[in-house]
């Protein structure tokens, strides 16, 4: 049992070693444009003393997306991930903020994984054994499948702590109630209940916030409050604009630069639902 037990450790540290290396290879990949386009050389030799042969890591030209390969040594580098799918294209990922947020700190920390769609409307049995309330995301981590976005992203950042994208605690919460007001406004029938100005309320605060701490909650770099309410305000955008009419005012100009910036970079690009799939997804609770 001893030596199991071992055997198992020795090969969660080699695994551990080849993610890192993973990740080193991806970073520098993303920074070499030139490279992408021409292909990587042999090898990589890195700082975490592991050699990843180019036969484990292919991109889609152009696209600079990592793609799994048939190999064993390839796939077992990759998280697997649970994710909601499209109710509008096969084989698409769907419309769940909460997946998304999983999904940009895999991006975020050049982590290579891979996504099991899952028809929420019919569970296969499969999903339901590891899910028994049957929500996503899931995120299997050391032979363990994790729910709930909160556990699953600090999970990641301890165990993958490069590149860094903890939130200072006092910043944390920083537009934490926009995702609400934004529902109450999008669900109310009444004009003169107040909750599209309890939206507005919000969203100027957080405009605010912006002016004096910005570009992002934390400054200068993107952190993991950004990764949670990014794909909130990319569904409030979609909804609202469709059901409601109603889009974030012109004057709020840090605000809109804000969700510019987040909605264009690569991660979010990679990891955003279909309009279609927002639209169709916010429906029931618009029709309630």
């Amino acid at each position: 049992m001893m030596m199991i037990k071992a055997q198992k450790g020795e090969r969660e540290r080699e695994r551990d070693k080849a993610v890192e290396a993973f990740q080193i290879c991806r970073s520098h990949n993303n920074r070499r444009q030139s490279e992408r386009e021409r292909g990587m050389s042999a090898t990589f030799t890195v700082s975490a003393g592991v050699r990843i042969p180019t036969s484990l890591l292919r991109q889609r030209r152009g696209s600079g997306r990592w793609h799994r390969l048939s190999t064993r040594a390839a796939s077992e580098l990759e998280l697997e991930v649970c994710v909601k799918a499209s109710t509008t294209v096969p084989d698409r990922l769907g419309d769940c903020p909460f997946t998304q947020r999983v999904l940009l700190t895999l991006e975020e920390k050049h982590l290579p994984y891979q996504m099991k769609f899952v028809d929420l409307s019919n569970k296969p049995h499969w999903f339901l054994q590891i899910s028994p309330q049957g929500k996503v995301p899931l995120l299997k981590l050391e032979e363990k499948w994790l729910a709930d976005s909160d556990v699953i992203t600090q999970a990641l950042e301890q165990k993958y702590p490069q590149p860094p994208l903890t939130t200072p605690p006092h910043k944390a919460s920083v537009g934490s109630n926009i995702f609400s007001t934004f529902i109450a406004f999008l669900k109310s029938k009444d004009p003169s209940d107040a909750t599209q100005q309890a939206l507005l309320s919000e969203l100027t605060s957080f405009n605010e916030y912006l002016k004096d701490n910005g570009p992002f909650i934390n400054g200068d770099t993107i952190s993991a409050a950004d990764l949670s309410l990014a794909p909130k305000l990319y569904h409030m955008e979609i909804a609202l604009g469709h059901y409601k009419n109603w889009s974030v005012p012109e004057s709020l100009s840090y605000l809109n630069n804000y969700m510019k910036t987040i909605f264009s970079r690569e991660s979010f690009v990679k990891t955003r639902a279909l309009h279609e799939d927002v639209i169709a997804g916010w429906r029931p609770k618009v029709m309630s």
